[in-house]
C-alpha cells in the first residue's frame, strides 16, 4: 500500500514496549523538572531515564540532532537544544519531545509544562487546546478514515481557539523508524485526503500550536525552531496504533 507502513503483530509487540519506555520517560520529567534547572540539566535528565528503561534516545545523532530530548522553552515550537545558560523560571513554559529505542522499535512522544499553579489565561487555553486538538486527532485515527479526518480534526479546535496552527512541522509514521510514511499535517491540505487508515499503522500525531500567527523560523544552529513573531507555543504528542476497532494510544502509561 503506497505512502504508508503496516507493522506486523511481531513488530507491533515491540512498538508498544518502546511506547511504553517512552510513555515512562515522559511522566519522570513530568515529575522532576522544576524552576531553576538549564534545559542543558532537562537533557541530561532525560539521557538518565531513557537509560533506566534499557533502550537508547532515539534523537541523539539522529540527522546529526545533538540533544538527547528535544527541550523547548517558550517561544521555542520544537527541536530546542538544552543549554546551561537558559534556566527555567515559574513563568515559563517546556515543550519535551522525546523518543526511546528498543530493540529496534521507536517510541515518540510530547508534552507542554508550566510552572505554576495559577498561570495566566491564554496561557492556560494554549495548552489546553493544544492537547484538546490532540485528542479530537486520535478520535479521527480510526480504520477506514483517512489521514485528512485527523488533521480536519486537529484544525478545527486550533482555529475555534484562534491558534496559529503550525504548518512547517507535522505528525509522521513512527514504529520501527523514528519518522515512517505518512505524513500527518496538523491542518486540511487542500485537494488531498492522504492514505487511507488501515490496521497495523502507527501514528505520531504531534499538533503545535502558537499563541500569535503560524509562522515560525529556524535559527543558525540548523534546529531550534522560534515563532516568527515570539509568541509562546505549545506542543502534544501521542503514538497510536490503528486497530479493527478503537484507536490504541500506545503512549499511554499503563503501568
Amino acid at each position: 500500500m503506497s505512502g504508508v507502513v503496516i507493522h506486523t503483530p511481531e513488530e507491533i509487540v515491540r512498538i508498544r514496549i518502546a511506547a511504553q519506555a517512552t510513555a515512562w520517560v515522559r511522566e519522570e520529567l513530568r515529575k522532576q523538572i522544576v524552576v531553576g534547572m538549564s534545559t542543558r540539566d532537562v537533557d541530561y535528565l532525560g539521557a538518565r531515564l531513557i537509560t533506566q528503561t534499557g533502550g537508547t534516545s532515539s534523537f541523539l545523532g539522529y540527522n546529526g540532532f545533538p540533544g538527547n530530548i528535544c527541550v523547548s522553552i517558550n517561544d521555542t515550537v520544537v527541536h530546542g537544544i538544552g543549554s546551561p545558560e537558559v534556566i527555567i523560571g515559574e513563568k515559563d513554559i517546556l515543550s519535551i519531545d522525546l523518543g526511546v529505542t528498543i530493540n529496534g522499535a521507536t517510541g515518540d512522544t510530547a508534552i507542554t509544562m508550566v510552572f505554576t499553579d495559577n498561570p495566566p489565561e491564554n496561557i492556560r487555553n494554549l495548552l489546553r487546546y493544544t492537547e484538546e486538538s490532540l485528542y479530537a486527532g486520535i478520535a479521527q485515527a480510526r480504520k477506514g478514515n483517512f489521514v485528512r479526518d485527523i488533521s480536519a480534526a486537529v484544525q478545527a479546535v486550533g482555529k475555534k481557539a484562534k491558534l496559529g496552527i503550525v504548518r512547517q512541522y507535522v505528525g509522521h509514521g513512527c514504529g520501527i523508524k523514528l519518522h515512517e510514511e505518512p505524513e500527518i499535517p496538523n491542518f486540511v491540505v487542500a485537494g488531498s485526503r492522504g492514505p487511507r487508515l488501515v490496521p497495523g499503522m502507527v501514528l505520531a500525531i504531534e499538533p503545535m500550536f502558537n499563541l500569535g500567527t503560524h509562522q515560525v523560523y529556524t535559527e543558525s544552529d540548523r534546529w531550534t525552531v522560534r515563532t516568527r513573531d515570539g509568541s509562546l507555543s505549545a506542543h502534544f504528542e501521542h503514538q497510536v496504533l490503528i486497530t479493527e476497532n478503537e484507536p490504541e494510544i500506545l503512549t499511554c502509561p499503563k503501568m
